[in-house]
C-alpha cells in the first residue's frame, strides 16, 4: 500500500497544493512555518479521519476560508483507492472511500494505517495519562475494529454518567436506576476494554523492547507496564463503591478512562531517570514497535511519518534509521527537514527510490 497523490486546500496554512509521491521514500523540505508538518499531517488525516497535533477539525482551517479538503489517492491490492477528508464551518466532517460516503467515521480508521513519528512525541513521557491512553487506543483501533466501536461506546456511557452526576449535584436530587443503567454499559465496554489492553501490550512489550535494544545497542533494560484500577477488580463493584465520591466530584473518578502506561528504564522512571537520548530512543522505538505490531494485524505496511526527524536524531543516526525503514516490511516513508541538502546527501546514499519536494 502507498500514497500516489495528495491534494490539500485551505488546510492550516497550505492554501492550494498536489503531490505525485514516490512509492519508497518522499521528503519535504523548506524553512520551519511553510507547511511540512502540515502535509505530513494532511496524510495521517486520509489514514486517521483527524489531525494529529490539533483536537478541533475547525482550527484546521485556513484562516480567512470557511472549509478545507484532502483528497489522496492510494494503491493498495493493485487497485487505486480514493478518500476525501473535508469539513465545512457549521457542517459534520465528510469522509468518503471511492465517492461513498461512510455511516459512520470510526469504519475508516485501520483501512490505510499510519505511523507517525514527530518532536510532539514527547508528551507521552512528559504529559498525564491521557497522551499514553491516546496512543494505545490509536494502536489497537487500527488493527481490531471492534475495539473502537467498544471505545466509543464506553466513552458514551462515561458522558452520560458524567452529565447525570453534575445535573444532580445541580439540582440537589439523587436518580440511582439511571446511575445503574449507566454502570452497566460501562462495566460490559471498560471490561472488554480492559482485557483487549492488558493482552494487546503482553504482545507489544517484546516487540518494543527489541526495536530499544536495536537502536540504543542493549545497554538498559527498559518496560512498560499497564496500569488500571480494574486490575484483579470487579468494575460494577468499583463504580458502585466510588460513587458517593462521584457524586462530590461530579463526574466518574475510576475506570478505564483513568488507566496509565509507566514507562520505565533499568527499573526507573523514563521521565526521571532516562537521559535526552534515551527518551528519544525510546520514543523511536515505541513507534517503530508500533509500525511492526500493526503490520502483523493487519498484513499491511503502515505509511510512516517522520517529523522533524533531525530534531530527534544526528545525522548519523537519521541514516542508520532511514537504512531500516526503507527495507521490508516497511513501504512508503515521508520524512520532513529544514535542510534540503543534508536530506538529499543521506537519502540518496540510501535508496534511489525518493523524490524531494521544496515548499
Amino acid at each position: 500500500m502507498y500514497l500516489k497523490r495528495l491534494y490539500i486546500l485551505n488546510f492550516k496554512n497550505l492554501e492550494n497544493k498536489e503531490f505525485f509521491f514516490s512509492p519508497q521514500l518522499n521528503c519535504f523540505v523548506g524553512d520551519n512555518g511553510i507547511g511540512k508538518t502540515n502535509s505530513l499531517d494532511a496524510i495521517y488525516h486520509l489514514g486517521m479521519t483527524k489531525s494529529y497535533f490539533s483536537s478541533s477539525a475547525l482550527h484546521n482551517i485556513r484562516l480567512g476560508e470557511d472549509f478545507y479538503l484532502i483528497e489522496g489517492t492510494f494503491l493498495k491490492d493493485n487497485r487505486e483507492e480514493q478518500v476525501v477528508c473535508s469539513v465545512k464551518k457549521g457542517q459534520k466532517k465528510v469522509i468518503k472511500r471511492n465517492g461513498k460516503l461512510y455511516d459512520k467515521l470510526s469504519e475508516h480508521i485501520g483501512a490505510f494505517p499510519i505511523v507517525i513519528v514527530s518532536p510532539a512525541d514527547r508528551d507521552l513521557i512528559h504529559e498525564g495519562s491521557e497522551a499514553r491512553r491516546k496512543f494505545l487506543d490509536g494502536m489497537l483501533s487500527q488493527v481490531r475494529p471492534h475495539y473502537l466501536q467498544a471505545l466509543l461506546r464506553y466513552n458514551q456511557a462515561l458522558t452520560q454518567r458524567n452529565s447525570l452526576l453534575k445535573l444532580m449535584h445541580e439540582r440537589a436530587y439523587f436518580d440511582p436506576d439511571t446511575i445503574a443503567i449507566y454502570d452497566e454499559q460501562l462495566a460490559l465496554y471498560g471490561e472488554q476494554l480492559f482485557e483487549e489492553r492488558k493482552a494487546f501490550l503482553e504482545e507489544f512489550l517484546p516487540i518494543f523492547q527489541k526495536q530499544y535494544e536495536a537502536i540504543s545497542q542493549g545497554k538498559e533494560q527498559v518496560s512498560i507496564r499497564y496500569l488500571s484500577s480494574l486490575e484483579g477488580q470487579n468494575f460494577k463493584q468499583l463504580l458502585a463503591q466510588s460513587l458517593p465520591q462521584d457524586r462530590v466530584a461530579q463526574y466518574t473518578t475510576i475506570g478505564i478512562h483513568k488507566d496509565d502506561l509507566a514507562f520505565t528504564i533499568s527499573e526507573q522512571p523514563v521521565k526521571k531517570f532516562a537521559s535526552q537520548g534515551q527518551q528519544k530512543s525510546f520514543l523511536i522505538a515505541l513507534k517503530l514497535a508500533q509500525f511492526y505490531s500493526i503490520y502483523a494485524h493487519a498484513k499491511v505496511a503502515p505509511i510512516l511519518l517522520l517529523d522533524d526527524i533531525f530534531d530527534k536524531l544526528d545525522s548519523k543516526r537519521v541514516g542508520q534509521l532511514l537504512q531500516i525503514v526503507t527495507q521490508p516490511p516497511f513501504s512508503q516513508v515521508f520524512l520532513s527537514d529544514t535542510d534540503k541538502e543534508r536530506t538529499e546527501q543521506i537519502v540518496k546514499e540510501i535508496t534511489p527510490e525518493y523524490q524531494i519536494f521544496t515548499l
